[in-house]
């Protein structure tokens, strides 16, 4: 059931309103409010899904309700209601946040499609919210140890601000999840993040994918093409394995973070870009200095912070939290009851010599669930864990 806001400080207009959506749909319940005082009230202490608002009210008018219910509430679609004289101002409500504005007397079907399209919008919103709590599942970080709560304590302090970022790490030790949680904790979340696994581009077409291309650059160019870079403005780029990526694209890269301006390939036209630069790599990028393989003046822009991502034999302590995490969620993958591992199990897992890390370890949890007894026991360990 929908919950809908009347706020009108004229008694026959609100009538009017309340008695078109009541009868419309039995699925309304629409309460009133007769200022924008009054209002704002109700919008903190009640949950609605769509408010109606005169522009033109004492106490307080319809553009300082939007306001603060953008600050309190900015989920809840506003419509405002315009006189004649406020269409003006109807429409710059519009730039501030109002979803629509009808204006009085209102047409009925006007008004009646512009609340549909409202609650429709919201239950999208609502839809997103849902969806991205299950994204940042996804990407949870588990363990307890001090190597990870210090990487925590890092992305807390580091993750408001823009600045630059670079993971590294062995393979498989969760670089990328590193790299997720610093944007959902950014000012940047509700922007892109985009990933580029510069290991897995060919390094003749590792420029064109992270800066686009014109059509005609090369053979196969058979259109304009933006790249990874356009697709992240307004939110972050995470370059994994920057160290596999060729000198070329490197200067490249360089350039986009001293000037905030890209060129497609093929082009002499900047493009101006708002992007955060995270990167990630498993080599020691000062080695790679060393015999020439990566640029120095490019390793100092982007290790601005850097983040170290502790192989999981460093953090054997937080072992027993990842099977715990892990079985669960192949459980519900596979829609089985979770299995439990005993303690001799788990301290079996410990004393396991991790060169594949947190991966490794995931695939020997589901090797041990599929194949280990109703109960993972320390002799399932021993037979199906090894190599």
């Amino acid at each position: 059931m929908s919950k809908i806001l009347v706020i009108e400080d004229e008694a026959a207009i609100r009538r009017v309103l309340v008695k078109i959506l009541s009868e419309e749909n039995d699925t309304y319940t629409v309460e009133e409010a007769e200022d924008g005082l009054s209002g704002i009230e109700k919008i903190k202490n009640e949950d609605y899904d769509l408010v109606l608002c005169d522009i033109k009210m004492p106490k307080m008018d319809g553009v300082e309700v939007l306001e603060a219910t953008k600050k309190i509430k900015p989920e809840i679609p506003i419509v405002m209601i315009s006189g004649h004289g406020d269409l003006d101002t109807a429409v710059n409500t519009m730039r501030l946040g109002a979803f629509d504005y009808i204006s009085k007397p209102p047409d009925l079907n006007r008004l009646l499609n512009t609340v549909r399209n409202a609650l429709d919008r919201k239950e999208l919103v609502v839809e997103n919210k849902i969806l991205k709590k299950k994204v940042s599942k996804k990407y949870e970080m588990i363990g307890e140890s001090e190597a990870i709560s210090k990487i925590k304590d890092m992305i807390d302090k580091v993750a408001p601000t823009d600045a630059r970022v670079l993971i590294t790490g062995p393979n498989g030790t969760g670089k990328e999840l590193v790299a997720h949680w610093l944007h959902e904790k950014s000012e940047r979340s509700k922007g892109p993040l985009i990933e580029v696994n510069c290991a897995a581009i060919p390094s003749e077409l590792i420029e064109s994918e992270l800066f686009g291309h014109v059509k005609g650059a090369f053979t196969s160019a058979n259109k304009d093409r933006a790249g990874k870079f356009e697709a992240a403005n307004g939110g972050t780029i995470f370059l994994d394995e920057i160290g596999d990526m060729s000198l070329s694209a490197q200067a490249k890269v360089l350039r986009a973070l001293q000037e905030n301006k890209i060129q497609r390939v093929g082009s002499d036209k900047d493009i101006k870009v708002d992007v955060r630069v995270v990167a990630a790599t498993n080599k020691d990028l000062k080695k790679e200095i060393e015999s020439g393989k990566f640029r120095e003046d490019l390793y100092h822009r982007l290790a601005v912070i850097l983040i170290e991502v502790p192989a999981l034999n460093n953090r054997r302590d937080d072992i027993p939290l990842l099977v715990d995490y892990f079985s669960e969620k192949i459980a519900n993958e596979q829609g089985t009851a979770k299995k439990r591992f005993t303690e001799k199990a788990l301290r079996q897992l410990q004393d396991y010599d991790w060169t594949g890390n947190i991966r490794e370890l995931r695939n020997v949890v589901e090797r041990l669930i599929i194949l280990g007894g109703n109960e993972v026991s320390e002799s399932d360990v021993q037979l199906f864990a090894s190599k």
